[in-house]
């Protein structure tokens, strides 16, 4: 198999971004307001272009201090974007939200790097790193549905404990369509990147697995420990 990555000249790297130009265009027309998603668009540019270059300076310094630095960096973004939505002032939900993801992400991202993979050192930045970041990302995302749906099923009269149910499940959907669809409908990013890389589908496959099982766990477990923790701040439970 060919290990070579083709690079994308910056040229035609311009054409992917045809698709999310026509989105910005159909959120004007019907005037839903496209300057939040036009400045998450432009703020993605900016970071992972920017990281790009901060990745090769990390993989090259192989510190754990600059590792270790560079996941709680991780950990106390997710935790906050992940209360972005949410009506209740965010510096309240802040540190459930910390400790939620900090519990769903981080006892996983130990299991995953010195259990499955056994990193030699432990702190190996090209795995520990992406990783992390897939894992924490997954925790916030649910986090995020679930505070959420919570509120809105609040704001209905539905009981504490019926809305911390419902949300637990609607935290859950995207990953559960993931697990259904993977390998029939599609080739998840990490399967995808290795065989492009080269790499047997085999290996691939195995990895996949992982980071599926992963991505479960961190949702389900950082969601239902969120849940757990603010009822205190939803004063219309009954």
């Amino acid at each position: 198999m060919n290990s070579s990555v083709q690079t994308i000249p910056f040229i035609n790297l311009l054409l992917a971004f045809i698709p999310a130009i026509a989105v910005i265009g159909i959120l004007w027309k019907w005037g839903l307001g496209y300057g939040n998603s036009l400045y998450a668009i432009f703020r993605m540019l900016i970071q992972l272009l920017m990281i790009g270059y901060f990745l090769i300076f990390i993989f090259k310094s192989d510190n754990y201090l600059i590792v270790f630095a560079v996941l709680t960096v991780m950990l106390f973004a997710s935790s906050w974007i992940a209360l972005r939505t949410v009506k209740i002032p965010r510096r309240l939900l802040y540190l459930k939200s910390l400790c939620s993801i900090a519990v769903g992400g981080g006892t996983i991202l130990l299991l995953i790097t010195q259990g499955v993979l056994n990193l030699q050192p432990w702190y190996l930045p090209s795995y520990v790193i992406p990783l992390a970041g897939m894992i924490f990302a997954n925790a916030m995302n649910s986090v995020s549905i679930a505070v959420e749906r919570l509120a809105a099923e609040i704001d209905r009269d539905v009981s504490y404990e019926k809305a911390r149910v419902i949300a637990l499940r609607a935290s859950l959907i995207p990953i559960t369509n993931s697990l259904f669809a993977v390998g029939l409908v599609s080739l998840p990013g990490m399967m995808t990147g290795q065989i492009l890389s080269g790499v047997s589908p085999f290996v691939a496959a195995r990895y996949q697995i992982m980071v599926m099982c992963m991505l479960f766990g961190s949702a389900g477990i950082s969601s239902a420990c969120f849940l757990r923790l603010v009822r205190c701040h939803f004063r219309g439970n009954k």
